[in-house]
């Protein structure tokens, strides 16, 4: 999947740390306690745990475009 890109709304996040748990090569912790993207999912093994994480934010801030 080339030109895969991850928009997380950072000011919704609640910090949860679901998608970190889920896929932690593309999401992080700020110093915030907010999630934030640190690199776009580059494996097909990314992709699929940054989908996943995606369908299981609970406040839905995570777009798969």
């Amino acid at each position: 999947m080339i030109g895969l890109k991850i928009v997380l709304d950072h000011e919704g996040c609640i910090g949860c740390g679901l998608c970190i748990s889920t896929c932690p090569t593309v999401f992080q912790m700020a110093e915030d306690g907010r999630a934030h993207t640190v690199q776009p999912a580059v494996t097909e093994q990314e992709q699929q745990d940054a989908r996943t994480a995606a369908e299981n934010c609970p406040v839905s801030v995570i777009a798969i475009e």
